[in-house]
């Protein structure tokens, strides 16, 4: 039994080591892409100054300098995450605008605002925060803007076919993407109704609160500036 132990090919020999399994080394893309989700995943959850480069470098199994050498430190990286998550949002709502009636452009703007949130829950967890640096692509409320552009486009059109003012067509814009972007906030936590019964619903205020325009609103209280 002992020589068949000691002369089994598959034993390893006593003066030699056991070989380690070796580890796949990721490309410098593959690095980068990794550490984006890190940070993505601790930005949305502890905010920017509750995440650290240590930690971020530990998820990731590099060390600080790994993190430096990609980004420039954790500003560098806040700055392309939240980047990539704007232009995100803004492609998903500009792809979306296809329909010809403008209420289904509507639906379909909030849509995808609504579907944004639903599938990148800590990207617009990041974007509604305050951000603690400036971004190449703006803020939060910037953004907004910018899908508001989209939108008053449409509602001038419309504005000018009921004889309405299209010089006003900003206001409403900014109005009305203003509040689904409000409500998306409220609806990220509770989740209830369901996204199609809120989309719904918003458009039904939107839509028919546009149906209803007065072409010269008054103030019915004491105040008037």
């Amino acid at each position: 039994m002992i020589d068949a132990v000691a002369t089994d090919s598959s034993s390893t020999p006593s003066n030699e080591k056991p070989r380690r399994a070796r580890r796949t080394r990721m490309t410098g893309a593959e690095r980068r892409q990794q550490l984006l989700e890190i940070g993505r995943t601790l930005f949305a959850a502890k905010g920017f100054e509750g995440t650290s480069v240590e930690e971020i470098a530990a998820k990731a199994g590099v060390s600080k300098p790994v993190v430096y050498e990609h980004f420039g430190g954790k500003e560098g990286l806040y700055a392309v995450v939240v980047d990539r998550e704007m232009r995100r949002l803004l492609d998903m709502v500009t792809s979306s605008l296809t329909a010809g009636h403008p209420r289904e452009l509507c639906e379909q703007a909030t849509f995808a605002l609504l579907d944004y949130i639903e599938e990148y829950t800590d990207g617009f967890r990041i974007l509604v925060r305050d951000s603690p640096i400036p971004q190449s692509t703006g803020s939060f409320a910037s953004l907004i803007s910018d899908i508001a552009t989209q939108v008053q486009d449409i509602l001038g059109r419309e504005f000018k076919s009921r004889g309405f003012d299209p010089k006003l067509a900003p206001l409403y814009a900014q109005a009305l993407v203003g509040m689904v972007a409000l409500t998306g906030q409220w609806w990220l936590d509770v989740r209830r109704p369901k996204k199609a019964e809120v989309a719904a619903h918003l458009v039904n205020l939107a839509w028919h609160g546009l149906d209803g325009l007065n072409q010269k609103p008054r103030l019915i209280g004491h105040r008037k500036s």
